[in-house]
């Protein structure tokens, strides 16, 4: 059975974070072939264009990461009715220099906690903005919006509320029958500006 590297980011800094705890769990029902390993985001600067001549080791490596993996997991609360700040910055740096665009053709899901009730739904609606503008494939149906209970989790990630548990593996079960679909039509090569507007440069 093939295996797919599905690297996932953590749209949280929090020490305790449940979309931390979300992660985990999603990780223990998820199909046997699908491999993770977590894009760390917290020792990103800022971006800012004055990088793109010489990126920093963290940038360097976060878009090592993306390219490395087969399709992207994003694992996110929401903050004001938005994606978190760090996040949107991991974003940025992976997109950039313009032209290099690391997220092209990635495989995409979009999945968060909340102990409101609506679950990260403006979050994941503005994501959806940002991953379709950088060509990455996204997994629309089914949505997932997790009311968090932390009685349905122990502290390893494992789910222990079985309604839960069939909730994320299906969602699970979704995403990698869609890694696979997109993999299988994607061509070879990398969408991007091969001769970049130079306006665009210094935004």
């Amino acid at each position: 059975m093939d295996t797919f590297k599905i690297g996932y980011f953590v749209g949280s800094l929090a020490s305790n974070s449940i979309n931390r705890v979300l992660s985990k769990a999603l990780i223990s029902v998820a199909p046997a072939e699908l491999e993770f390993h977590e894009i760390a985001i917290k020792d990103l600067p800022l971006y800012s264009s004055d990088y793109d001549a010489d990126f920093p080791p963290a940038g360097r490596e976060l878009k090592d990461a993306i390219a490395a993996s087969d399709g992207i997991l994003f694992i996110s609360p929401e903050y004001n009715r938005s994606i978190p700040g760090a996040l949107k910055n991991a974003i940025d740096w992976g997109s950039r220099p313009w032209g290099t665009n690391s997220f092209a053709r990635k495989p995409t899901g979009i999945i968060g906690a909340s102990p409101g009730g609506i679950g990260t739904a403006v979050m994941q609606s503005s994501m959806r903005s940002v991953l379709s503008f950088l060509d990455a494939p996204q997994l629309n149906a089914p949505e997932a919006y997790i009311r968090f209970a932390a009685d349905a989790y122990d502290d390893d990630g494992s789910v222990k509320d079985e309604g839960t548990a069939a909730l994320l593996r299906h969602y699970m079960e979704e995403y990698s029958a869609f890694v696979q679909r997109v993999l299988a039509a994607n061509a070879p090569g990398h969408i991007g500006d091969q001769e970049p507007d130079s306006a665009k440069l210094t935004r």
